[in-house]
């Protein structure tokens, strides 16, 4: 019987030929019967996919003999197989958007001027010595942080990654400046950017978790700073890292312990809500959720 696991992974490097790069991904997933996401750039790659162990090992071992992607973190976790319903391969100006491509820039030892990175016990280190100096920040969608996030966290209030510049140059956290911020994010793509576009805006000290909130929980499970579940973009939903972690959402309608999210009863509605097995048996809420209604709303009054 085949074992089967997903693979997270990013690496920062020059990309001569995004779209070259994007059609070697795909052959090279197909070859290999993978579902997932892979995202290229001309910074470098991003991927999450799923597949047997074996063919898994494959694409890891063939991809790493591109320049620059020798040592990329490969983080493993348990899949089914039936993690991902297809198949993505795209080519994009950034890899995560958050519309500065030009302000990224990229050599083949990876993103210059980003955060420094801390291991997970370096994390630790630095909470017990500095203490209420350091202030986590997380680097995820709002929704993402209901479920699980770092203890104190600040959670910028941002629907998508596009709308962090706008959120950090607005003066909100401008009292952060002078304490020491670490940001996190899932496997630590999203930080490699934020951490630069926090530091271009004046943050002084500012670091990044080395694998992300995955390498972090590994670590330390719920014994660390680290309280509930993970937020994943998968069928999983969510990845607890031990038997003690509890997710730290609430089913809106009964207010019970829950990591499960549904979506708004509107299709063209991306907006998640936590819902229970009980309250929420299906795929979907059967009504629209308030950011829904308060646009009809708008609508509805201007014509």
């Amino acid at each position: 019987m085949a074992t089967y696991r997903i693979v997270l992974f990013y690496g920062f490097t020059p990309v001569k030929d995004p779209t070259a790069m994007r059609l070697w991904q795909r052959e090279l997933a197909e070859r290999w019967d993978l579902t997932g996401r892979v995202i290229v750039s001309p910074h470098g790659i991003n991927a999450t996919l799923g597949g047997t162990v074996e063919n898994l090992k494959r694409y890891v071992k063939t991809t790493k003999q591109y320049p620059g992607l020798e040592k990329i973190d490969v983080k493993w976790s348990a899949g089914t197989g039936a993690d991902f319903p297809r198949l993505s391969v795209k080519e994009r100006p950034e890899l995560v958007a958050f519309g500065v491509p030009d302000e990224i820039k990229v050599t083949a030892d990876g993103v210059v001027g980003g955060g420094e990175h801390l291991s997970p016990a370096q994390v630790n280190e630095l909470v017990s010595e500095r203490g209420e100096d350091v202030v986590f920040f997380d680097g995820r969608n709002a929704f993402e942080a209901q479920t699980g996030r770092f203890a104190d966290a600040v959670v910028p209030d941002v629907r998508t990654t596009h709308d962090f510049v706008a959120e950090i140059e607005s003066g909100k956290y401008d009292h952060l400046k002078d304490k020491a911020v670490v940001t996190y994010c899932t496997g630590g793509v999203r930080c490699e950017i934020l951490s630069v576009v926090m530091k271009n805006r004046g943050f002084g000290e500012v670091y990044q978790i080395d694998g992300g909130i995955v390498r972090y929980g590994e670590a330390y499970g719920s014994k660390g700073h680290w309280k509930g579940s993970l937020y994943v973009f998968d069928q999983r939903g969510a990845v607890h890292f031990d038997e003690h972690s509890q997710s730290l959402g609430q089913c809106i309608v009964c207010g019970t312990t829950t990591d499960r999210f549904r979506n708004c009863a509107d299709a063209a509605c991306t907006t998640q809500r936590l819902g229970c097995e009980e309250c929420v048996p299906g795929p979907g809420f059967a009504d629209r959720c308030p950011e829904c209604v308060a646009a009809r709303d708008e609508w509805l009054q201007r014509v």
